[in-house]
This record gives C-alpha cells, sequence and structure tokens, in this order.
C-alpha cells in the first residue's frame, strides 16, 4: 500500500513542469509605518442644530465653506417664481406622461435598458 502512495505521488510530481511553481495563497501585503504610538483621527459627522428658530430663518447645511455663517434665507418675492412651480412630488409613470413630449421618451428608454439589463442577467454566456 505504501508502495503504492509513493509510486502515485512520483507519477504527479512528474506530471507537473519544473517551471511552473507549486500551488500556494498569496502573500499579504506587507504595511509599514503600522505603530502602536500612532493614533488614528476619528471622523465626525457635522453637528445638528434644533434650534426652531434658526431653522425657520436659515438654510442649514447649504454653505459651502468650512468656516462661516450658515446662509440666511430671503424673502419669497426675492427668488423666481420657476422656483415655487416646481414639481416636489413622486415621479411620473410612463402613462401619466404624453408622448408628445421629451421626458416620455427619455423614461421610456430608460426603463427598456432596465428590462434588457434583468433580461441579460440571466442569460448564461
Amino acid at each position: 500500500m505504501a508502495a503504492c502512495r509513493a509510486l502515485w505521488r512520483a507519477a504527479v510530481g512528474l506530471s507537473r513542469p519544473r517551471w511552473a511553481p507549486a500551488r500556494s495563497y498569496a502573500k499579504k501585503a506587507v504595511v509599514k509605518g503600522k505603530g502602536k504610538g500612532i493614533s488614528k483621527e476619528v471622523l465626525k459627522g457635522p453637528e445638528i442644530c434644533k434650534d426652531p428658530a434658526i431653522l425657520t430663518t436659515h438654510a442649514m447645511g447649504v454653505n459651502i465653506y468650512k468656516t462661516g455663517p450658515e446662509v440666511k434665507l430671503k424673502d419669497d418675492s426675492e427668488y423666481p417664481e420657476w422656483l415655487f412651480q416646481i414639481d416636489l412630488g413622486p415621479p411620473k409613470t410612463l402613462e401619466e406622461l404624453s408622448p408628445d413630449t421629451p421626458p416620455y421618451w427619455r423614461l421610456l428608454r430608460k426603463l427598456h435598458m432596465w428590462r434588457n439589463n434583468r433580461l441579460a442577467k440571466n442569460k448564461k454566456f
């Protein structure tokens, strides 16, 4: 039995070319500069304002600068009229849109691409 195993091992060993490396796991990358004394800086999120007076008079989170006051809201007459006519509801379905408009054709194209992508996931090749 032992002789048979030894013969089998020799035959398998000869079948692999000499230049081919033996199978092994990849080496882990070495991380340099990882010391015990180095403390990692913890990122914290933005401060949340809960004051109702400031929330009704300022646009919180709109300021693009790191420092400085928040943007103060203006009177409604100082904003353009189209701003108040923006539809903020859920997006319209294909049946609600008119075929004569560009948004209808954009949505139709998007739905068609979604359908093709779903069908392509089921293909084997």
